[in-house]
Protein backbone atom coordinates (compact mmCIF):
# COMPACT_ATOMS: atom_id res chain seq x y z
CA UNK A 1 0.00 0.00 0.00
CA UNK A 2 1.39 3.49 -0.93
CA UNK A 3 0.77 6.09 2.19
CA UNK A 4 1.39 9.65 1.95
CA UNK A 5 0.59 11.93 4.57
CA UNK A 6 -0.50 15.93 4.25
CA UNK A 7 -0.34 17.62 7.62
CA UNK A 8 -1.13 21.38 9.23
CA UNK A 9 2.11 21.75 10.74
CA UNK A 10 0.48 24.43 13.47
CA UNK A 11 -2.53 21.23 14.76
CA UNK A 12 -1.66 18.87 17.05
CA UNK A 13 -3.61 16.12 19.41
CA UNK A 14 -1.98 13.19 21.15
CA UNK A 15 1.60 12.81 21.08
CA UNK A 16 1.67 15.15 18.36
CA UNK A 17 3.33 14.49 14.37
CA UNK A 18 6.45 12.37 16.23
CA UNK A 19 3.81 10.14 17.73
CA UNK A 20 2.11 9.83 13.67
CA UNK A 21 5.50 8.55 12.58
CA UNK A 22 5.95 6.28 15.37
CA UNK A 23 2.66 4.70 14.77
CA UNK A 24 3.18 4.28 10.93
CA UNK A 25 6.48 2.47 11.16
CA UNK A 26 5.07 0.05 13.54
CA UNK A 27 2.32 -0.48 11.36
CA UNK A 28 5.12 -1.01 8.64
CA UNK A 29 4.77 2.14 6.66
CA UNK A 30 8.64 3.55 7.29
CA UNK A 31 8.71 5.90 5.00
CA UNK A 32 5.79 7.27 4.00
CA UNK A 33 5.62 10.46 1.32
CA UNK A 34 5.13 13.16 3.80
CA UNK A 35 4.65 16.79 3.40
CA UNK A 36 3.80 19.60 6.22
CA UNK A 37 1.78 22.73 5.33
CA UNK A 38 1.60 26.15 7.71
CA UNK A 39 -1.85 26.98 6.76
CA UNK A 40 -4.50 24.83 5.56
CA UNK A 41 -4.76 27.05 2.11
CA UNK A 42 -1.46 25.65 0.92
CA UNK A 43 -2.60 22.31 1.20
CA UNK A 44 -4.00 22.10 -2.33
CA UNK A 45 -0.86 22.78 -4.40
CA UNK A 46 0.95 20.08 -2.37
CA UNK A 47 -2.09 17.60 -2.48
CA UNK A 48 -1.58 17.73 -6.20
CA UNK A 49 2.01 17.30 -6.11
CA UNK A 50 1.28 13.86 -3.83
CA UNK A 51 -1.05 12.71 -5.94
CA UNK A 52 0.91 13.00 -8.82
CA UNK A 53 2.74 9.52 -7.40
CA UNK A 54 -0.81 8.09 -7.13
CA UNK A 55 -0.79 6.92 -3.53
CA UNK A 56 -3.83 4.54 -2.33
CA UNK A 57 -3.98 6.32 1.10
CA UNK A 58 -3.72 10.33 2.16
CA UNK A 59 -3.43 10.78 5.19
CA UNK A 60 -4.87 13.95 6.25
CA UNK A 61 -3.60 15.88 9.50
CA UNK A 62 -5.45 18.70 10.58
CA UNK A 63 -9.05 19.77 11.13
CA UNK A 64 -12.45 20.64 8.99
CA UNK A 65 -10.72 23.15 7.22
CA UNK A 66 -7.92 21.05 6.09
CA UNK A 67 -9.93 18.55 5.12
CA UNK A 68 -11.88 20.60 2.87
CA UNK A 69 -8.88 21.97 1.38
CA UNK A 70 -7.76 18.35 0.57
CA UNK A 71 -11.32 16.82 -0.67
CA UNK A 72 -11.63 19.84 -2.85
CA UNK A 73 -8.47 18.30 -4.66
CA UNK A 74 -9.08 14.44 -4.52
CA UNK A 75 -12.54 14.47 -5.12
CA UNK A 76 -12.85 11.79 -8.29
CA UNK A 77 -9.72 10.55 -7.79
CA UNK A 78 -8.70 6.63 -6.74
CA UNK A 79 -6.92 7.68 -3.60
CA UNK A 80 -8.77 7.39 -0.06
CA UNK A 81 -9.06 9.56 2.40
CA UNK A 82 -7.60 9.01 5.89
CA UNK A 83 -8.56 12.13 8.79
CA UNK A 84 -6.21 12.08 11.72
CA UNK A 85 -8.37 14.67 13.36
CA UNK A 86 -6.46 17.51 15.00
CA UNK A 87 -8.87 20.43 14.88
CA UNK A 88 -11.34 22.04 16.81
CA UNK A 89 -14.19 20.60 16.10
CA UNK A 90 -13.71 17.73 13.28
CA UNK A 91 -16.92 17.63 12.51
CA UNK A 92 -16.33 15.42 9.57
CA UNK A 93 -14.77 12.78 11.46
CA UNK A 94 -17.02 12.69 14.21
CA UNK A 95 -19.85 12.42 11.70
CA UNK A 96 -18.17 9.38 10.50
CA UNK A 97 -17.23 7.99 13.33
CA UNK A 98 -13.36 8.63 13.02
CA UNK A 99 -12.03 8.96 16.62
CA UNK A 100 -9.61 11.41 17.89
CA UNK A 101 -6.62 8.61 19.02
CA UNK A 102 -4.13 8.57 16.74
CA UNK A 103 -3.13 4.92 16.91
CA UNK A 104 -7.18 4.08 15.83
CA UNK A 105 -7.19 6.83 13.67
CA UNK A 106 -4.13 5.43 11.66
CA UNK A 107 -5.83 1.79 11.87
CA UNK A 108 -8.52 2.82 10.20
CA UNK A 109 -6.41 4.54 7.48
CA UNK A 110 -4.46 1.19 6.77
CA UNK A 111 -7.30 -1.50 7.58
CA UNK A 112 -11.01 -0.28 7.53
CA UNK A 113 -13.41 -0.15 5.54
CA UNK A 114 -13.75 2.72 2.68
CA UNK A 115 -16.87 4.47 2.25
CA UNK A 116 -18.05 6.81 -0.67
CA UNK A 117 -19.46 9.99 0.32
CA UNK A 118 -21.36 12.82 -1.21
CA UNK A 119 -19.50 16.70 -1.45
CA UNK A 120 -21.11 19.61 -1.83
CA UNK A 121 -19.71 22.44 -4.72
CA UNK A 122 -20.42 26.33 -3.03
CA UNK A 123 -19.52 27.89 -6.40
CA UNK A 124 -16.88 26.03 -7.66
CA UNK A 125 -15.30 24.93 -4.28
CA UNK A 126 -16.08 21.39 -2.79
CA UNK A 127 -17.01 21.17 1.00
CA UNK A 128 -17.61 18.20 2.69
CA UNK A 129 -19.21 19.18 6.25
CA UNK A 130 -21.70 22.95 5.64
CA UNK A 131 -21.66 25.61 3.75
CA UNK A 132 -23.31 28.70 5.13
CA UNK A 133 -23.51 32.73 4.60
CA UNK A 134 -24.81 35.24 6.72
CA UNK A 135 -24.53 34.50 10.61
CA UNK A 136 -23.12 31.35 10.59
CA UNK A 137 -19.95 32.73 8.28
CA UNK A 138 -19.58 36.53 10.66
CA UNK A 139 -19.65 33.78 13.76
CA UNK A 140 -16.66 31.79 12.31
CA UNK A 141 -14.93 34.24 10.88
CA UNK A 142 -14.89 36.28 14.71
CA UNK A 143 -13.53 32.85 16.00
CA UNK A 144 -10.20 33.21 14.95
CA UNK A 145 -7.53 30.75 15.52
CA UNK A 146 -6.40 32.29 18.68
CA UNK A 147 -9.91 32.32 20.25
CA UNK A 148 -10.33 28.59 18.92
CA UNK A 149 -6.92 27.68 20.40
CA UNK A 150 -7.25 28.95 23.49
CA UNK A 151 -11.59 28.58 24.06
CA UNK A 152 -12.16 25.25 21.77
CA UNK A 153 -15.72 25.11 20.97
CA UNK A 154 -16.57 27.87 23.24
CA UNK A 155 -15.20 30.41 20.77
CA UNK A 156 -18.03 29.92 18.44
CA UNK A 157 -20.96 30.25 21.37
CA UNK A 158 -19.12 33.78 22.21
CA UNK A 159 -18.73 34.83 18.81
CA UNK A 160 -21.96 33.75 18.17
CA UNK A 161 -23.53 36.01 20.76
CA UNK A 162 -21.69 38.95 19.60
CA UNK A 163 -23.32 38.67 16.13
CA UNK A 164 -27.17 38.40 17.39
CA UNK A 165 -27.79 41.73 15.90
CA UNK A 166 -26.67 41.58 12.66
CA UNK A 167 -28.56 42.52 9.96
CA UNK A 168 -31.01 40.47 8.18
CA UNK A 169 -30.53 39.91 4.33
CA UNK A 170 -33.02 39.45 1.49
CA UNK A 171 -32.86 36.34 -0.55
CA UNK A 172 -34.10 34.43 -3.46
CA UNK A 173 -33.66 30.68 -3.32
CA UNK A 174 -34.31 28.05 -6.14
CA UNK A 175 -34.43 24.17 -5.16
CA UNK A 176 -34.04 21.86 -7.88
CA UNK A 177 -35.18 24.55 -10.56
CA UNK A 178 -38.08 25.49 -8.47
CA UNK A 179 -38.56 28.66 -6.51
CA UNK A 180 -38.55 27.85 -2.70
CA UNK A 181 -37.91 31.01 -0.63
CA UNK A 182 -38.22 34.30 -0.75
CA UNK A 183 -37.85 37.37 1.66
CA UNK A 184 -35.76 37.76 4.67
CA UNK A 185 -33.11 36.10 5.86
CA UNK A 186 -30.08 35.89 9.03
CA UNK A 187 -28.42 32.49 7.62
CA UNK A 188 -28.45 30.09 4.83
CA UNK A 189 -26.92 26.84 5.73
CA UNK A 190 -26.39 23.37 3.57
CA UNK A 191 -25.30 20.40 5.29
CA UNK A 192 -23.85 17.14 3.75
CA UNK A 193 -24.31 15.61 7.64
CA UNK A 194 -26.51 16.16 10.49
CA UNK A 195 -23.87 17.38 13.28
CA UNK A 196 -22.93 20.48 12.94
CA UNK A 197 -21.41 23.64 15.35
CA UNK A 198 -19.61 21.23 17.62
CA UNK A 199 -21.70 18.42 17.52
CA UNK A 200 -25.17 20.24 17.82
CA UNK A 201 -27.79 18.04 15.40
CA UNK A 202 -28.83 20.44 13.08
CA UNK A 203 -30.16 18.45 10.44
CA UNK A 204 -31.41 15.15 11.90
CA UNK A 205 -31.44 12.57 8.39
CA UNK A 206 -28.70 13.87 7.03
CA UNK A 207 -26.75 11.27 5.44
CA UNK A 208 -23.27 11.62 3.58
CA UNK A 209 -24.00 9.38 1.17
CA UNK A 210 -27.76 9.56 0.17
CA UNK A 211 -26.94 12.23 -3.01
CA UNK A 212 -28.44 14.96 -1.49
CA UNK A 213 -28.04 18.41 0.56
CA UNK A 214 -29.97 19.42 3.78
CA UNK A 215 -30.94 22.81 3.14
CA UNK A 216 -31.94 25.35 5.98
CA UNK A 217 -32.75 28.93 5.97
CA UNK A 218 -33.01 31.26 9.36
CA UNK A 219 -35.56 33.77 8.83
CA UNK A 220 -34.92 35.33 12.18
CA UNK A 221 -35.23 39.16 12.37
CA UNK A 222 -33.90 41.24 15.34
CA UNK A 223 -31.45 39.74 18.47
CA UNK A 224 -34.39 38.45 19.99
CA UNK A 225 -36.44 35.87 17.40
CA UNK A 226 -32.58 35.00 16.22
CA UNK A 227 -31.66 34.12 20.14
CA UNK A 228 -34.49 31.91 20.18
CA UNK A 229 -33.14 30.47 17.11
CA UNK A 230 -29.62 29.68 17.89
CA UNK A 231 -31.00 28.35 21.53
CA UNK A 232 -33.42 25.69 19.58
CA UNK A 233 -30.34 24.92 17.15
CA UNK A 234 -28.21 24.46 20.31
CA UNK A 235 -30.58 21.71 21.73
CA UNK A 236 -30.89 20.02 18.14
CA UNK A 237 -34.99 21.16 17.85
CA UNK A 238 -33.96 23.91 15.53
CA UNK A 239 -36.35 22.26 12.66
CA UNK A 240 -38.93 23.02 15.71
CA UNK A 241 -38.15 26.65 15.00
CA UNK A 242 -41.27 29.15 13.54
CA UNK A 243 -38.01 30.71 12.05
CA UNK A 244 -36.62 27.99 10.69
CA UNK A 245 -37.41 26.15 6.79
CA UNK A 246 -35.69 23.36 5.85
CA UNK A 247 -35.86 20.78 2.85
CA UNK A 248 -33.29 18.51 0.63
CA UNK A 249 -31.86 19.20 -2.39
CA UNK A 250 -29.58 19.01 -5.11
CA UNK A 251 -29.04 22.27 -6.63
CA UNK A 252 -29.62 25.65 -4.84
CA UNK A 253 -29.46 29.00 -6.36
CA UNK A 254 -29.35 31.62 -4.04
CA UNK A 255 -29.25 35.39 -4.82
CA UNK A 256 -29.27 38.32 -2.25
CA UNK A 257 -30.39 41.82 -2.02
CA UNK A 258 -26.39 43.23 -0.62
CA UNK A 259 -23.17 40.95 -0.47
CA UNK A 260 -22.73 38.33 2.28
CA UNK A 261 -20.11 36.89 3.74
CA UNK A 262 -20.20 32.71 3.60
CA UNK A 263 -17.99 30.33 5.13
CA UNK A 264 -17.12 26.60 4.19
CA UNK A 265 -16.50 23.44 6.30
CA UNK A 266 -16.09 26.18 9.26
CA UNK A 267 -13.74 28.41 7.11
CA UNK A 268 -14.93 32.05 6.03
CA UNK A 269 -14.49 33.33 2.88
CA UNK A 270 -15.25 36.69 0.89
CA UNK A 271 -18.63 38.32 0.84
CA UNK A 272 -20.95 36.96 -2.25
CA UNK A 273 -24.34 38.17 -3.55
CA UNK A 274 -25.75 34.99 -5.50
CA UNK A 275 -24.01 31.64 -5.05
CA UNK A 276 -25.20 28.54 -7.09
CA UNK A 277 -24.39 24.66 -4.61
CA UNK A 278 -24.57 21.27 -6.25
CA UNK A 279 -24.28 18.19 -4.53
CA UNK A 280 -21.60 15.48 -6.06
CA UNK A 281 -22.72 12.03 -5.25
CA UNK A 282 -19.95 9.49 -4.34
CA UNK A 283 -17.40 12.51 -5.02
CA UNK A 284 -14.62 10.97 -2.63
CA UNK A 285 -13.67 7.43 -0.50
CA UNK A 286 -13.13 7.87 3.08
CA UNK A 287 -11.29 5.48 5.11
CA UNK A 288 -13.97 4.77 8.44
CA UNK A 289 -14.47 2.06 10.93
CA UNK A 290 -15.96 -1.17 10.25
CA UNK A 291 -19.33 -1.45 10.41
CA UNK A 292 -20.94 -3.07 13.18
Amino acid sequence: MKVAVIAHAGKTFGGGLPELRRVLAAEGVADPVWCEVPKSKKAPAQVRRLLGDAPDVLFTWGGDGMVQRCVDVIAGSDTALAILPAGTSNLFASNLGIPKDITEAVRIGLRGDRRRVDLGRFNGERFAVMAGAGFDAEMIKDADGALKDRLGRAAYVLTGAGNLRAEPFSGTITVDGVGWYEGPASCILLGNVGDLFGGVEVFGDARPDDGLLDLGVVTAEGPVQLARTVLRTAVGTAHKSPFVRVTKARKVKVKLDRKVRYELDGGDRKKVKSFKIAVEPGAVTVCVPHAT
